[in-house]
């Protein structure tokens, strides 16, 4: 027997999610989600929501800090612990199950793979289900984390970020390998539990390669301020561990582990692992329609390139444009609504059929202490983009952020197109700087020219009050 469904979502994360409610929403068409782990997916129980749970501590005990009159012990390790393991449900997913079915989605649990045009296998406890979808199909499956082949690391059984969020106890002496967003975050959030030593292995000369310098430099400092040991230049050759031993994720995986790098050796309870991803997409089934496993390239509606027919779509990480939490979820909703339109026979005329804002408007946030928050091109990514580039970038010294805390320290960038009056793109490093990063994503993405903001009158006394040095510096060049 095999079950159709208008519409079949293969990963059960905020993407999948999202795409599957738009392609039917206002409609009787149907869809199934199909999930092999938890639905609710890597950002709920293993990414986003725990590792900002455990950030806020620090941050909130950073603010502190900054304020006379206030004062704070340290964090309750166990109570920080319980209120993550609270906002991701104790890696139960029930919730996102009683959702899905709210919302007229058939969850399915298990593991599914492409079985040719249109055709899907899940592989369940009681068997093989067959699946076919009368419009489209989409993949949702985002990606795991990458092991390098370091000689001798995967024995280790090293953390992956997995473990890192949900740790049961806090190692004493922690190795980091890796200098991204997903390792400075660990680095804050473990130096800040009480970790002894914190030790970050980078193999390039900086951290974040991606974001502008300053910001970079900036976080590198927060780091060593806390106590953070960054190695830039430095690469593990060689990986040992006494007696490792799989105990479950966020538990000690072993004895110490011994890293031969190409400066020396290093000794730490426990290592993990922060190198960047790998896609999702073994044992998928792609082969079935003339694929190969790896990142699945799509055109601006979301659509898979080189398979015919428009039915096939993919979201979120597994496509590589953008790989956030939030832009998965902008990508869902453009493609839930191209496949609506094509499924009701309507053109595909409107700005919200095409994905634009993953190509150079793409929001982000690393929480660290100072965050780093940014939108768009960075200075060398416009010049090498071939537009017409000048920046401002100034300290962030405002009434409102003197009044927010005693310790206040902030910088700002802005990348201008001198062409069209317009910005291109804006890094804010500061504490609580995501919060001001929504009005530099609608000038960005609304092409709001240089003299319209003059008019967007900042409150005061608020930190945002910035804005208005960052135009007057830009008028007065």
């Amino acid at each position: 027997m095999t079950d159709e469904y208008d519409v079949i979502v293969i990963g059960g994360g905020p993407a999948g999610e999202n795409a599957a409610a738009y392609a039917i929403a206002g409609s009787d068409r149907t869809a199934a989600l199909v999930e092999r782990e938890l639905f609710g997916g890597e950002c709920s129980y293993w990414a986003c929501i725990p590792s900002k749970t455990l950030l806020r501590t620090g941050a909130v005990l950073d603010l502190t800090a900054g304020l006379p009159g206030l004062t704070a012990s340290g964090p309750q390790v166990a109570d920080v612990l319980a209120r993550r393991d609270t906002f991701v449900h104790h890696r139960d997913d029930t919730s996102q199950v009683d959702w899905a079915k709210s919302a007229r989605i058939d969850p399915i649990r298990g593991a599914a793979r492409l079985a040719g045009e249109r055709r899907v296998e899940v592989h369940t406890d009681a068997g093989v289900r067959e699946l076919r979808a009368r419009h489209a199909v989409v993949i949702a499956t985002g990606t795991t984390a990458a092991i390098p082949d370091t000689p001798g690391l995967r024995d280790a059984l090293p953390w992956t970020s997995r473990d890192a969020t949900n740790l049961t106890v806090v190692p004493r002496r922690v190795a980091i390998i890796g200098g991204g967003v997903v390792a400075c975050e660990a680095a804050t959030w473990l130096i800040e539990l009480g970790a002894a030593e914190v030790t970050m292995l980078v193999r390039g000369d900086r951290l974040l390669p991606r974001v502008e310098p300053f910001a970079a430099e900036l976080v590198l400092r927060g780091l060593r301020d806390k106590g953070v040991e960054v190695r830039v230049n430095t690469e593990a050759l060689m990986v040992s561990r006494r007696d490792p031993a799989d105990t479950g994720v966020g538990r000690i995986h072993g004895g110490p582990v011994t890293l031969v790098l190409d400066n020396g050796e290093l000794e730490a309870d426990e290592l993990v692992v922060a190198a960047g991803r790998a896609p999702a997409t073994d044992d998928l089934g792609l082969e079935t329609v003339g694929l190969s496993a790896g990142y699945l390239d799509v055109d601006d509606h979301l659509t898979v390139r080189d398979v015919p027919g428009e039915w096939l779509y993919a979201v979120g990480d597994v496509n590589h444009r953008a790989a956030l939490t939030h832009m998965g979820k902008y990508q869902a909703r453009v493609c839930g609504d191209v496949i609506a339109a094509r499924a009701q026979g309507s053109p595909l005329d409107k700005s919200r059929y095409t994905a634009s804002a993953d190509h150079e408007q793409v929001p982000q946030v690393v929480y660290t202490a100072p965050e780093l928050a940014a939108i768009g091109l960075t200075e060398q990514q416009a010049r090498k983009a071939g537009y017409a580039v000048d920046t401002v970038e100034m300290d962030i010294s405002v009434a409102g952020s003197a009044l927010s805390r005693d310790d206040f320290h902030g910088r700002a960038k802005i990348v201008v197109d001198t062409a069209e009056n317009r910005l291109l793109g804006a890094t804010f490093v500061g504490p609580d700087m995501g919060e001001q990063l929504h009005a530099a994503t609608i000038a960005v993405v609304g092409r709001v020219p240089l003299d319209t903001l003059w008019h967007a009158v900042p409150a005061f006394p608020t930190v945002s009050e910035f804005w208005l040095r960052l135009l007057e510096t830009w008028r007065d060049r």
